[in-house]
């Protein structure tokens, strides 16, 4: 495969504030992410990429290095560096535990910025769930090696946590954080997967393009003593995340809901085989986004 071209000549920032490697490394980041440069391309030798943005060997080297250490380029000695295979995440959807936690016990470090953190007015049916309209919304981005993998919008109950503040959620576990300032541990919920085209304010959010397939997961789940404790939202980029189903014959965990059968939730495609269950669950999401691409 022939190295990836250029044209246009990029105009870096020489003022001394950005060092000029992290922006040749932002630069080439955006192309791999933009899928300009696809898994297995190469890219331009060393050479190259100094004449193309103008700097030194040495900035260029930088560059490639804290792209390898992210895990989106592969290099090998004598040989042009390549865009690595996108880097596959998984989530059990049917356990409480958070996106924090379970990458946390994969060794994968999960970034969290609060872009949003306040009372507000909920939708109708949030508040029917919490039984008021006193609540907080909280809105994250949620980063692995500063890509962005999640956007996630969360409602609390202003009365159950009061004092919680942004800066508390920063890079840290909304769970974590709920036991062990106010005792409040998750318990039984309800969660549910949906495939969709990302708008115009995801796309920006998420570092992708309108109508790109995401995975929208959404829940509602109780405290340990059964009172509503939060309702959220995640939208997943769908190309870096799996969704894991544990079946257990002996406990049905998952329940498809399809859009055309909303009126009979828990009517199953056939008798009430809990894999069968999954495998419809698996079907719909996998023909949802397929008709996502073929329309984006």
């Amino acid at each position: 495969m022939a190295p990836a071209t250029h044209d246009a000549l990029p105009i870096l920032d020489r003022s001394g504030d950005i060092p000029l490697h992290a922006q040749v490394a932002t630069l080439l980041r955006g192309d791999i992410r933009t899928s300009k440069l696809a898994a297995g391309a190469v890219l331009p030798s060393e050479a190259a990429l100094c004449d193309r943005f103008g700097v030194a060997r040495s900035v260029v080297r930088q560059a490639l290095a804290a792209l390898a250490a992210e895990g989106l380029i592969q290099r090998e000695t004598g040989r042009p560096a390549t865009v690595a295979a996108p880097q596959e995440h998984r989530r059990l959807v049917q356990r409480s535990t958070g996106l924090y936690e379970q990458f946390a016990q994969s060794g994968v470090t999960l970034q969290t910025r609060v872009l949003a953190f306040a009372r507000a007015e909920p939708p109708a049916d949030v508040a029917a769930f919490f039984g008021t309209t006193q609540l907080l919304m909280l809105e994250r981005l949620r980063h692995v090696a500063d890509a962005p993998l999640a956007y996630v919008r969360t409602w609390l109950p202003a009365s159950a946590v009061p004092g919680l503040r942004a800066e508390d959620l920063t890079d840290a576990s909304l769970h974590g954080v709920l036991t062990r300032q106010f005792g409040l541990r998750p318990g039984a919920g309800r969660n549910q997967i949906r495939a969709m085209a990302a708008d115009k304010k995801l796309a920006e959010l998420l570092d992708t393009q309108a109508g790109t397939p995401l995975l929208m997961l959404q829940g509602q789940g109780m405290d340990q003593h059964g009172k509503p404790l939060e309702w959220f939202t995640t939208w997943h980029r769908a190309e870096q995340l799996v969704f894991d189903v544990d079946v257990s014959m002996g406990h049905e965990s998952v329940q498809p809901r399809l859009q055309d059968t909303a009126a009979q939730p828990d009517a199953a495609p056939n008798g009430h085989d809990p894999l069968e269950r999954a495998q419809a669950l698996v079907a719909e999401l996998s023909a949802e986004l397929a008709r996502l691409r073929s329309q984006s």
